[in-house]
């Protein structure tokens, strides 16, 4: 990316400029802003910002004349610099209000070093250590001695400046991108290494071809503040030509599927007339609304409403033979409890598509913990051992209250069936989930139920102070306790728009421009909510508008760790932002996968590998070896195109056509009508023109 340096301008000059702007450097020693301007400059989100000012009480260029150096390339300083104690507080109020970044010169005095360090950790701000010389450019040793110094002193990126002479200088400075520093994983995205002057010139594009989270521009050749800096027109087009940033407004995601199949089938069971506001058609959650209807419910439609007359009098036996499900794997996972209490008699679950394929992971074992058998069909008596379930499977035996411990290894579907079933049994249960997985998908089952009346008391077990964050990452064990005897009565309320939907936009933005989704909810319990932590953990530019508006902009991205065992459908779009994000990213959670539409953990890495990117999987993570968009169009190491698989996974093929944005070619992939499981319009809304 390309920082502007801004120098010698009121804060509404800048306030003007921004919004042209990449991302920018404010020079606190060199604009003429108050201490409450700094802080509403740096607050604003709109672009990342970086906090500079230059202590010690002389200017760069009065340093100069001390040292002998020649003056007629001299940047344009416009005053002599500030004293240290000045210099930490104007840097203080631009870090205390957000700055992205804040630039400390490494010979600031150490206990303002150090007490600076501190406060840049506390806010979340990331520290550049910055070694100029406005003489020369040291030898090797010397370089490599001011590298290791910034790191010592506390960087999260290091700054090397040199004035270069020649060719051999220019070399020199360039050639930090090759070393290998201790307790460095990689110097990917954490050095700024780049020459002053003509000589230098090349290294200020050259060092972002390399790693360089960003070089600096000027916003006209009379305000550089160093020798040889470019203007920022004319060093965008050499890196973008014309190439435009991605720019999508006003967007509103299709309902979350999530909570759509659960409000379906509680609406189906209740009492009354249920109005389910909001709502947007897709394969899983049509396949509910005919669910539904074979329960006995009567489903209308009012625009984006759903209006559902519940069967309401479940003590008398269903008496179905068979249920379809379609493709969705949830629905088969809570109608096998559900059919269960209420159903009467044995009953068939049909499926098309990837599920007849995809593995009933420890359905078997769960329901036999509650009186109820499952078999694959045609296989009444299977072998000793044989527990593996698939699509179409006969169920057997009533469901039977009681006290139960069953694994949550396996996925959150068939508990949130039972936590749906086991209210309508006679009698009180207790079910206890040890090793779970997918946490939030229960909560989001609960807060379903809550709607309809439906209450059920739970705690979690583990790491109490994880827990007391709302890491769920803590959590060991979660026992449930349900009262028998509940009745479901009709409810009114509107469906959630759906973060899993969203994710791929908000990756797009973060990677190509900016992104600005409508009506997404900030406190919802949605797994895939957590795109938004793992964005600001790779660097984007999060924010919220009065509106609620959810705004995602393009910012310097780095690797990052994450944990998705709890958020499993965010993973292909979480591998394709780490393949855009400087140095190594660990995304845990690959076990999780193998059960998806597709072997989706496979699918990842294979997508990745035939790109071009650098990753395998070391257990339950995988390890992307990425860089960002500018080192890629610049080195040409741009996505590779070419023809995909998206093995009929609708997150594979979301994910892929976002990765489009960033590849040598088109992207043609085999299959993308599988996109109407979950978001049929996805195509239309994200504006792509390959179709399949």
């Amino acid at each position: 990316m390309i920082c502007t340096s801004i120098q010698n301008k009121t804060y509404e000059e800048i306030l003007e400029l921004l919004p042209r702007l990449e991302m920018a450097e404010i020079r606190l020693d060199r604009c003429p802003l108050g201490d409450s301007e700094i802080e509403e400059l740096f607050a604003q989100t709109d672009i990342p910002l970086v906090a500079t000012c230059r202590g010690g009480g002389r200017s760069f260029a009065a340093a100069q004349d001390d040292r002998g150096a020649a003056r007629d390339d001299k940047p344009n300083t416009g005053n002599d610099g500030v004293s240290w104690a000045e210099a930490e507080r104007r840097l203080t109020i631009a870090v205390t209000a957000g700055a992205r970044f804040a630039d400390l010169e490494i010979e600031a005095p150490s206990d303002f070093s150090r007490r600076f360090q501190k406060l840049c950790r506390e806010c979340g701000t990331e520290l550049i250590r910055s070694h100029h010389d406005f003489v020369g450019t040291p030898d090797d040793r010397g370089l490599q001695m001011a590298l290791a110094r910034c790191f010592r002193y506390g960087a999260d990126i290091a700054k090397i400046v040199t004035t270069c002479h020649n060719e051999d200088d220019a070399r020199r400075i360039s050639s930090l991108y090759s070393l290998v520093i201790e307790d460095i994983d990689s110097l990917q995205g954490r050095l700024i290494a780049f020459g002053m002057g003509a000589a230098g010139r090349e290294t200020r594009i050259g060092c972002l071809r390399r790693g360089a989270p960003f070089t600096y521009a000027t916003l006209n050749s009379n305000e550089a503040t160093a020798p040889g800096q470019p203007v920022v027109s004319d060093l965008s087009k050499l890196i973008y030509g014309n190439i435009k940033p991605l720019e999508l407004k006003g967007l509103r995601m299709p309902a979350s599927k999530s909570f759509a199949q659960r409000a379906i089938l509680a609406a189906a069971l209740a009492q009354g007339s249920s109005h389910l506001s909001d709502y947007s058609p897709c394969d899983d959650s049509e396949a509910a609304i005919r669910a539904a209807e074979a329960l006995g419910a009567k489903v209308t439609r009012n625009g984006s409403t759903l209006i559902i007359k519940g069967i309401g009098d479940i003590n008398k036996p269903l008496g179905l033979q068979s249920l379809d499900v379609g493709e969705s794997g949830l629905l088969a996972r809570l109608s096998i409890p559900v059919l269960s209490a209420i159903n009467g008699q044995p009953f068939r679950i049909e499926g098309h598509g990837t599920l007849p394929r995809r593995p009933m992971n420890s359905a078997a074992a769960i329901m036999a913990a509650f009186g109820v058998l499952l078999n694959n069909a045609g296989e009444e008596n299977p072998a000793e051992g044989k527990r593996e379930i698939h699509v179409p499977l006969t169920v057997r035996g009533n469901l039977i209250p009681g006290n139960a411990e069953v694994s949550g290894s396996g996925g959150s579907q068939l508990i949130s069936g039972l936590l749906m079933a086991l209210p309508l049994c006679s009698k009180d249960s207790s079910l206890h989930v040890t090793d779970p997985k997918s946490i939030p998908y229960m909560y989001i089952t609960l807060d379903v139920l809550r709607h309809f009346g439906i209450s059920t008391r739970s705690e979690m077990e583990g790491d109490a102070e994880l827990l007391e964050a709302e890491d769920w990452s803590g959590c060991s064990g979660i026992s449930f306790k349900v009262r028998g005897g509940q009745r479901y009565r009709s409810a009114d309320f509107g469906i959630e728009s759906d973060w899993s939907a969203a994710s791929n936009f908000l990756v797009a933005g973060a990677i190509f421009g900016s992104v600005e989704l409508e009506g997404m909810d900030m406190t919802s319990i949605q797994a895939d909510i957590a795109i938004v932590d793992v964005l600001v953990e790779a660097g984007a530019l999060v924010s919220q508008l009065d509106d609620g508006t959810l705004c995602v902009r393009r910012a310097p991205l780095e690797g990052f760790s994450i944990d998705l065992n709890n958020a499993p459908d965010l993973f292909p779009i979480v591998a394709v932002l780490s393949a855009f994000c400087a140095g190594e990213s660990r995304i845990a959670g690959l076990g999780r996968l193998a059960g998806k539409e597709s072997d989706r953990a496979a699918a990842v890495l294979g997508m990745l590998q035939q790109m071009g990117v650098e990753a395998e999987a070391r257990g339950d993570e995988l390890v992307v070896q990425g860089e960002t968009l500018v080192g890629r169009l610049l080195g040409d190491r741009m996505l590779h195109g070419g023809k995909y698989s998206s093995h009929h996974d609708h997150r594979m093929a979301m994910a892929l056509s976002v990765a489009s944005l960033g590849a040598d070619g088109p992207i043609d992939i085999d299959d993308t009508a599988c996109v109407s499981k979950s978001f049929p319009d996805f195509f239309d809304t994200f504006g792509t023109k390959n179709k399949g």
